[in-house]
C-alpha cells in the first residue's frame, strides 16, 4: 500500500510541475484531474481558441516515458475529451489538441504538442 501512496503523490507532484510549466507558457488551465465514467484527463487547458487535453506521465527514464501512453489510453482520453465537449457546448467550435507532458527525475519536462 505504501508504494501505491508514494506513486500517487509522485503523480500529483508531476501534474503540479506540468501545470506550472503550462502557466509559464501562457496556457489557461480550466480543469485538473477531470474524471468521468469513460476515463480521466490530467489537465485541460486553453490557449487562444485551442482546447488542449494533456496527459502527464512521470517515469524513471525517458524510454519508459515514450512507451507509457498506449493506443488504448489515447482512445480513452479522446473519448473522455469528446464527452467534456458535449457537456461544455461553448467549446464545440474550438480546435482540439492532445498533448503529453513527460517527466523524469533528471530532466526538464518534455512538452509534446499534438502527441496523437
Amino acid at each position: 500500500m505504501h508504494k501505491k501512496k508514494s506513486s500517487y503523490s509522485s503523480g500529483l507532484l508531476a501534474e503540479l510541475l506540468a501545470v506550472t510549466l503550462l502557466t509559464l507558457k501562457f496556457y489557461r488551465i480550466i480543469e485538473r484531474r477531470y474524471k468521468t465514467k469513460l476515463g480521466e484527463i490530467d489537465i485541460i487547458a486553453l490557449r487562444g481558441k485551442t482546447l488542449i487535453f494533456i496527459e502527464v506521465k512521470k517515469r524513471r527514464n525517458q524510454q519508459e516515458l515514450f512507451e507509457s501512453i498506449t493506443t488504448k489510453q489515447q482512445k480513452r482520453i479522446t473519448n473522455t475529451a469528446e464527452l467534456f465537449i458535449a457537456k461544455n457546448q461553448h467549446f464545440h467550435s474550438y480546435k482540439k489538441r492532445f498533448d503529453a507532458i513527460l517527466i523524469t527525475s533528471n530532466l526538464f519536462p518534455i512538452h509534446i504538442k499534438d502527441a496523437w
